[in-house]
């Protein structure tokens, strides 16, 4: 067997695992390690790490996970495991009917779905699942001489996946998607640490890495960083990089825009007097969110956990909330159709570049990126955090001077609520970390009233 199933691979286990079971219901995923924010692949995990315009660690690992859910009436259990044996998965498949025998009713249990049919999703790329520990140390290469040649120091973290997920269930219904993916992020700090930048790129396609942007790029930042100064907190006009939108945006997209939240009047999207916002005006009316699987720049799964198809779906639409996250159960219960959880978002944008964002600012701040952001309050969909890695005082149109991290207090909705410009969409890495994860396009954008609360003397 190969380190990624193919989809006769895939089926032959799920066939298996439906064969062995004994409950009313059973389903099967075939899948990787947890995510915080979506399923990873079952298939090939490969990471390349460097600090210190070195190499510290390379490594790979195969890993494939099977995640039985079995079901007697409303109760339930899943039980996952590795352990690929015919043996093993009996005695997996067994062990969650005693437990869903154990387990105490579910009202608001769904049975499992019909076989449905799914457009396939060509998220797959042979260059990408080709990058070995030659490769990958070959493409950290250019960050790293560019780091030595100018005196700094460089780190990072290259990763990708490369693999499958499936799901299978007794009713007949079964999926198979196949993908690829990677993240590539570096800091760059000067030798004194009062200097940091920062640079990533992610996508599913590695022709759209390019190193030597990065290199330039985190460079560049961390050498106009150096000798910040503190300035006073207060409201500002703000131009956010791309991935600072992208760290607030999908905070909103995967915290705040549960339906049913909504209609029990619970979130920032539940109406006075009852109901939820769908249909209002929400945003700037140059604002529009789509989740599309079929997007070149996303690429995301064509289904969910459950085997639910995705869909092509509009969050918001010229600045009005279109459409909330619809569970299977909640659904029914509105007689609406299940919208599934967005795996990937894009947000329109405009034809500027970063570059004509700061020009058109008399006086503001030029943020790199967002880090330890932490939720405050989910009726406003408030969060706080700070800015890292090149945080920048823009007054006439300039870069006047590095400024002290700062401390925010803000809300992804006012934040698209005040915006003044919007530069060109791209992909990058919505999460902190960097990590590889759900699919991000988003652009730059220039917006009013940005709050900060205090100075931070952490670079």
């Amino acid at each position: 067997m190969s380190a990624i199933l193919s989809r006769d691979e895939a089926k032959a286990i799920t066939d298996k695992v439906l064969g062995f079971s004994r409950a009313d219901a059973c389903r099967v995923s075939i899948l990787g390690r947890a995510a915080f924010d979506e399923r990873t692949l079952a298939g090939l995990h490969a990471n390349t790490r460097f600090a210190g315009n070195a190499i510290t660690t390379s490594g790979e690992s195969v890993n494939v996970r099977v995640r039985v859910r079995s079901a007697f009436g409303r109760r339930s259990a899943t039980l996952s495991t590795n352990i690929l044996s015919d043996e093993g998965l009996r005695r997996s498949v067994e062990t969650s009917e005693r437990l869903a025998r154990l387990a105490p009713e579910d009202p608001e249990a769904m049975p499992e779905l019909e076989p449905q049919a799914y457009r396939e999703v060509p998220g797959f790329f042979e260059r990408t699942a080709g990058l070995d520990a030659e490769r990958r140390a070959a493409a950290v290469m250019p960050v790293l001489q560019a780091a030595r040649r100018a005196s700094l120091q460089s780190a990072g973290f290259l990763t990708l996946n490369a693999g499958c997920t499936a799901v299978a269930n007794s009713r007949g219904l079964f999926g198979y998607h196949r993908s690829t993916a990677f993240s590539y992020t570096t800091t760059v700090r000067t030798p004194d640490g009062t200097g940091s930048g920062w640079a990533g790129a992610a996508h599913n396609d590695w022709s759209r890495a390019r190193p030597q942007e990065l290199a330039h790029t985190a460079i560049a930042k961390a050498r106009l960083s150096q000798n910040p100064v503190a300035i006073e907190p207060g409201p500002y006009t703000v131009v956010l990089e791309a991935t600072a939108v992208a760290n607030l945006l999908r905070l909103l997209l995967v915290f705040a825009m549960g339906a049913r939240p909504a209609d029990e009047g619970r979130s920032f999207f539940s109406k006075r007097g009852g109901g939820n916002k769908i249909g209002e005006r929400v945003v700037d009316e140059r604002v529009t969110l789509v989740s599309d699987p079929w997007d070149p720049d996303l690429l995301a799964s064509p289904f969910d956990g459950e085997g639910q198809p995705s869909e092509r779906v509009a969050w918001i639409e010229n600045g009005v909330l279109r459409n909330l996250m619809y569970d299977r159960y909640w659904a029914e219960q509105r007689q609406t159709r299940p919208t599934g959880f967005p795996a990937a978002v894009k947000m329109t944008g405009g034809t500027a570049m970063l570059d004509d964002l700061i020009r058109s600012t008399e006086r503001g701040i030029l943020v790199t990126r967002f880090w330890y952001i932490r939720g405050l309050d989910p009726r406003t969909v408030l969060y706080t955090g700070l800015t890292r890695d090149g945080t920048f005082l823009i007054e006439n149109g300039r870069i006047a001077r590095p400024v002290k991290n700062l401390r925010f207090n803000e809300s992804p909705v006012a934040m698209l609520n005040n915006l003044d410009l919007l530069g060109q969409p791209m992909r990058v890495s919505g999460s902190e970390s960097g990590d590889v994860g759900a699919a991000v396009v988003v652009p730059p954008i220039k917006t009013r009233e940005f709050h900060f609360q205090s100075v931070s003397d952490a670079v």
